[in-house]
Formats: structure tokens, C-alpha cells, sequence
């Protein structure tokens, strides 16, 4: 257990920072997933718009690796562009 009150709002802070996280993450694999099943091009371009911004922000806080991001709008980027 932490001895000084810098440890203890560190660990306060890195548990609301993890908890924060946890959820953009997971909503961000939520839309991810929404983008992967919609059939229409422009519903799919708009939502390709908000899912790249979101991964973008992720990466930036490094909750994802920078190449994962780039990997992942790449891999959505051409799934929309195959819809006809």
C-alpha cells in the first residue's frame, strides 16, 4: 500500500484513467463492429469518418499502438470503398 499521499492519487488517478480508457476502447470495437455490418456506402462513409477520429484518439493516449491504428483505418478504409 502506498506510504505518501503522491502514491495515493497516483493510484487514484491511474484507476480513473484505466477505468476512462477501458470504456473509449470498448465503445470504439462497439463501432468498429457497427461499421463492419452496415451495407450502405454512405451510412458507411460517415460512420468511417467518426470510427477514424476515435481510433486517432486512442493512439494518441496510447491506449492502442500507433501502427494498430494505422493498420485497423486502412483495413476499414478498403471495406468501405468494396461496398457498392
Amino acid at each position: 500500500m502506498a506510504n505518501h499521499k503522491s502514491a495515493e492519487k497516483r493510484i487514484r488517478a491511474n484507476e480513473a484513467k484505466r477505468v476512462r480508457n477501458r470504456y473509449q476502447h470498448k465503445t470504439t470495437r462497439t463501432f468498429i463492429k457497427r461499421l463492419q455490418s452496415a451495407t450502405v456506402k454512405s451510412e458507411a462513409q460517415t460512420l468511417l469518418k467518426e470510427v477514424s477520429s476515435m481510433i486517432d484518439k486512442l493512439a494518441k493516449k496510447n491506449v492502442i499502438h500507433w501502427k494498430k491504428a494505422a493498420n485497423q483505418k486502412s483495413r476499414l478504409s478498403r471495406l468501405v470503398n468494396k461496398l457498392a
